[in-house]
């Protein structure tokens, strides 16, 4: 038995268990790699072009190569092109005054523009892409489940039901209800201002739908009617008691008034 298994062993048997297992591994991380990650292709005049708006209205704070200057702004490279749709589509670049939060406001560029923006800058360095619209339709996510994991990631800062709120040192977690699907995809890959990046190891893309379509179900209204400032059970309560013991001391006072 002993000399059967000897001449079945072979020595570089555990080097090409290693080499299969390092092989799988390659595969499983091209399989599973996130797809906002593979940037996709922009022709070169658009590239060009976002590189000539650039150098016109963002070089003097992040530097003619994206760079950045050290308390000034940061590197762009490496952050893709979701972040400039995200940043220059909500209105919040270019700044409008130095605050401890860019502001949203109405864009200072096309759409068109702001896809040359994003051409260039993901040219500097591999980034998340812009997301594609069946990514981020909320007709094709789970709103409950979305409500789950909404409440489980986000509803500390942005409300149970993404009204925002208030944070540190000036500033604070946006009301989600107006912002574009796309745009809320985007914020969770790159993780604007004090935002946490959710990148598809934390939640994957379809959950991240799935979290869209419940903000998306917000926009119908209450279903209990007034909204109460929706920041949940708490503030209903305090007017239920509000109300209940408003009719209570009415009421007492009335027949006070009435038996005398």
């Amino acid at each position: 038995m002993n000399a059967l298994a000897r001449r079945r062993y072979s020595k570089s048997a555990p080097l090409l268990l290693v080499f299969a297992l390092l092989a799988a591994l390659t595969v499983i991380g091209v399989v599973a790699s996130p797809s906002q990650a593979e940037v996709a292709t922009a022709s070169s005049d658009d590239i060009a072009a976002g590189e000539k708006l650039f150098a016109a209205n963002c070089a003097s704070c992040h530097g003619l190569d994206g760079q950045g200057q050290d308390g000034v702004a940061p590197s762009l490279v490496g952050v893709g092109a979701a972040a400039v749709d995200f940043q220059v589509g909500t209105g919040r670049m270019p700044m409008q005054a130095s605050g401890p939060q860019a502001q949203a406001k109405k864009p200072q560029f096309a759409q068109e523009q702001i896809n040359q923006l994003a051409a260039w800058v993901a040219s500097l360095g591999a980034g998340p892409a812009v997301p594609t619209a069946e990514m981020v339709d909320p007709a094709l996510g789970d709103a409950a489940n979305g409500m789950q994991l909404f409440r489980t990631n986000c509803a500390m800062c942005h409300g149970s039901v993404g009204g925002g709120g208030a944070l540190t040192q000036g500033k604070f977690a946006p009301n989600l209800w107006e912002t574009t699907p796309t745009h809320i995809y985007e914020a969770m890959l790159v993780g604007p201002q004090s935002m946490p990046v959710f990148n598809d190891a934390n939640i994957t893309p379809e959950h991240k739908r799935d979290i869209i379509a419940y903000l998306k179900a917000q926009d119908d209204g209450s279903p209990g009617g007034l909204r109460l400032g929706t920041i949940g059970p708490v503030a209903e309560g305090l007017w239920g008691w509000l109300i209940a013991l408003g009719i209570i001391i009415a009421s007492t006072v009335w027949i006070g008034a009435r038996s005398s």
